[in-house]
């Protein structure tokens, strides 16, 4: 969970007065996520999601984000639509920081995915990969190797010997290897199951494009395959191949995987280890006294960064 901004009754409505929506029937913090502040609003029988931008949200990365959803809800894609305020725009200020509201996606995210849903995310992923690649926007992805390179210098001192060695080591072969000229979008950056809602057993959306980025598709992949392909087992993360298969028997259903990108497929999951390892301890690490927030596990990713470190993914998946 992650309230950072907590609201009341009075103040949800008086956001609402920007808006043409209607008026505040009922309200709700949402448990997921960790970055933004939000809720689940029921305005005139129609429920929207209120978004207080915190933490890591650059401000001048917003237009980029309500841009990117804007074109894709048009587009019939999945997704949520920001809903412009009355000054017909859909970025708005409150206390300091800035909000959106956005379209309600109707259903629910399910932790225990099973193959065909994996298959069905690798399917909506690679939509998005094809309807990003003529757009012409763009955003430089900040949590990118440099970033890792800087988050754990801020770290190191809190870590244990092991972590240290694991990291440091992974770190320098993902800097020193990382691919070139691979196919390049815009890329979700952030395909998790508490991002993914499924109703009657149908995807039925993808939130949340606060990390989307340009960036290569593999990476997008990469992250998928640390984010869907493993389970918890005995207190540790376990590779999970038939869930691994379904994503990608899904994504090239739509869109396929050059040779290249599966070559590089090694170095991009152990970077996506990194990136979220490293974003992860740095949450735990660095508390916020003011916020209620739950924080996710960073020994899930040094169970998965181990796991790329000893085997060779592509002769798993793709053999």
């Amino acid at each position: 969970m992650a309230i950072y901004t907590v609201l009341n009754k009075d103040e949800i409505t008086s956001i609402l007065k920007n808006y043409n929506i209607g008026s505040l029937e009922d309200y709700s913090p949402i448990e997921e996520g960790i970055e933004n502040t939000n809720y689940k609003i029921l305005v005139d029988k129609k429920y929207y999601i209120l978004t207080i931008y915190e933490k890591r949200v650059d401000e001048s990365d917003l237009p980029f984000f309500c841009s990117l959803t804007s074109e894709l809800h048009n587009k019939k894609f999945k997704c949520p639509l920001p809903i412009k305020n009355k000054m017909g725009k859909e970025i708005s200020d409150f206390r300091n920081k800035k909000l959106t509201i956005l379209s309600y996606i109707q259903g629910e995210t399910i932790k225990d995915l099973t193959d065909d849903m994996c298959f069905k995310i690798g399917t909506e992923t690679a939509k998005l990969h094809l309807l990003t690649e003529k757009m012409k926007l763009s955003r430089k992805n900040s949590l990118s190797v440099e970033s890792w390179i800087d988050m754990y210098s801020k770290l190191e001192k809190k870590l244990n010997q092991n972590d240290k060695k694991l990291i440091s080591f992974n770190l320098l072969n993902v800097e020193n290897n990382w691919p070139q000229n691979l196919p390049i979008g815009i890329i979700h950056g952030d395909i998790f199951w508490d991002n993914i809602i499924f109703f009657n057993n149908e995807l039925n959306g993808i939130i949340d494009y606060t990390f989307s980025c340009n960036d290569f598709y593999a990476y997008e992949i990469a992250i998928c395959i640390n984010s869907l392909g493993f389970d918890k087992k005995n207190n540790e993360m376990e590779f999970n191949k038939s869930k691994t298969l379904g994503f990608l028997k899904g994504y090239e259903k739509i869109r396929k995987i050059n040779q290249n990108e599966k070559n590089a497929l090694q170095i991009l999951c152990q970077g996506a280890s990194l990136r979220f390892l490293l974003t992860r301890l740095i949450d735990y690490n660095i508390k916020n006294d003011d916020a209620i927030v739950t924080v996710k596990d960073p020994n899930e990713f040094l169970d998965k960064l181990k796991f790329f470190q000893k085997n060779i993914v592509s002769e798993i998946i793709f053999k």
